[in-house]
């Protein structure tokens, strides 16, 4: 037996497009910052070098600024015979100031006096000046550095104040990446809420296949739960004018079937009458063709009889306590030994045309079967109600075939798969609360029909 195939989740897809929507989101608002805060950082890091210059560029005093050179020409004049000429001379005299917490590794400066020559560094800055000519403004240099230069107050001295670009570019991804984490965390936050708000607005939905399965259309006075969204409103009054449709069909047929088995049943009757009168005032030649005559008409009776009970299954029922002994031993059972365990069974309630019509059935489908003998049990069940048992010594039949009556069954899919005596006395099974069961023997035959407790009678009106 093939499985069903699996059908997609209407809360499984829109989960799934919430994350898909909020990590795109996400993803377009992270893209959006970075071009947005690349400038910006640009920017702010360009503003940061242009104040840092003119700050430094002011505590570069003249006199500083001449002491530092003056000192700058005696480490010159002391350097080896060896030292270069030219712009190496100039950065062999350039003093170095040290970077004494080694704070300032992306950050550096350099001090460059007429001719480009190096006057004065920091410790990170490169020994050779950035640019070989004097210039004011912002350049980034062939190493990668960010340069700023500022002319300084005498006018032969520039100022360079300069940063790394791996500084910037750290900078600029650590604001990115901070707001993809935030844009992503909003966004989870978010399908999270989304996806939590969507399972209890489908929830209703959910629940309606629990309203229906207690449905009743051809009840009266039935009627679905009255819808909590507006959405399941137009379902809902689509579902009850379908109950409505099926439960006048049904009607409509249980009418026309019951009139029609009622009208059969009279002239059967008068049938059956004519035909015994037949049989006693009949040559001896002909008692057995009248017999065989009368025995079809018996049995077209009890289709008649089974086809009246089968459409009052669904109406209610005359409960009342019978004496299963008398009233098994009232139904045709030509051919049967009906033994009883216990000898003497207790009462039950039910209603007693029902259930002589899934008797009758029952007891019939044993004889076409061969049996010879049915054994009917009577055992109490824990819900009130009671276990009626008939094991028949016919030829019974297959496990393979047991267990598919027991899924049509379980189903109530009786087209095809069964005949009308198990149909029968399953639907009045049903219609007492119980079911058809089907138990497994050695032997033969068995049927259980489990009947529920009777309705508990109507208080009185006051």
């Amino acid at each position: 037996m093939t499985s069903a195939p699996r059908l997609p989740s209407i809360r499984s897809r829109l989960t799934l497009l919430l994350v898909g929507v909020a990590l795109v989101w996400g993803l377009l608002v992270s893209l959006g910052v970075w071009l947005a805060v690349r400038n910006e950082v640009d920017e702010l890091l360009d503003d940061t070098l242009q104040a840092s210059a003119e700050v430094l560029g002011k505590l570069l005093s003249v006199g500083d600024a001449q002491a530092l050179v003056k000192a700058g020409a005696g480490a010159g004049a002391g350097a080896t015979t060896g030292a270069g000429t030219g712009a190496e001379a100039d950065a062999a005299t350039a003093i170095a100031v040290p970077d004494t917490d080694g704070s300032h590794q992306h950050f550096a400066w350099q001090l460059v006096g007429p001719g480009g020559r190096l006057l004065l560094r920091s410790a990170r800055a490169p020994q050779q000046p950035w640019l070989p000519l004097p210039t004011p403004g912002f350049v980034t240099a062939a190493d990668g550095w960010r340069v700023y230069g500022l002319r300084l107050a005498d006018g032969e001295r520039v100022l360079y104040v300069a940063q790394t670009g791996d500084e910037r570019l750290e900078a600029e991804t650590e604001v990115v990446l901070t707001a993809v984490w935030l844009t992503l965390a909003v966004a989870a936050l978010s399908a999270w809420w989304l996806g939590r708000r969507v399972r209890r607005e489908l929830r209703p939905l959910l629940e309606l296949p629990a309203a229906l399965a207690h449905y009743e259309p051809l009840h009266s006075g039935a009627a679905l739960p009255a819808p909590t969204r507006r959405e399941l409103q137009p379902m809902q009054q689509a579902i009850e004018a379908l109950g409505r449709r099926l439960a006048g069909r049904v009607a409509n047929e249980r009418a026309f079937s019951a009139h029609a088995a009622h009208a059969l049943r009279t002239p059967l009757a008068g049938i059956d009458t004519q035909l015994a009168v037949a049989q006693r005032e009949a040559p001896a030649a002909l008692q057995p063709r009248l017999a065989r005559v009368r025995e079809a008409a018996a049995r077209l009776t009890r289709v008649v009889t089974a086809l009246l009970a089968l459409f009052r299954s669904g109406a209610e029922l005359q409960w009342q306590p019978l004496a299963l002994p008398p009233l098994l031993q009232r139904l045709p059972h030509e051919g049967l030994q009906l033994r009883f365990e216990p000898p003497e069974p207790d009462m039950l309630q039910a209603d007693a045309d029902l259930l002589a019509a899934a008797l009758i059935n029952l007891l019939d489908n044993a004889v076409r079967h061969g049996a010879g003998e049915v054994v009917v049990s009577l055992q109490p069940a824990a819900n009130g109600g009671c276990r009626l048992r008939l094991h028949d010594d016919g030829r019974g039949c297959t496990p393979q075939q047991r267990e598919q009556f027991a899924q049509a069954l379980a189903a109530q899919d009786y087209e095809g798969r069964m005949g009308l005596g198990l149909m029968l006395a399953d639907l009045v099974a049903r219609a007492h609360g119980g079911a058809l069961g089907l138990p497994a023997v050695a032997r033969g035959f068995a049927v259980e029909l489990h009947l529920g407790p009777p309705p508990a009678p109507a208080g009185r009106a006051r």
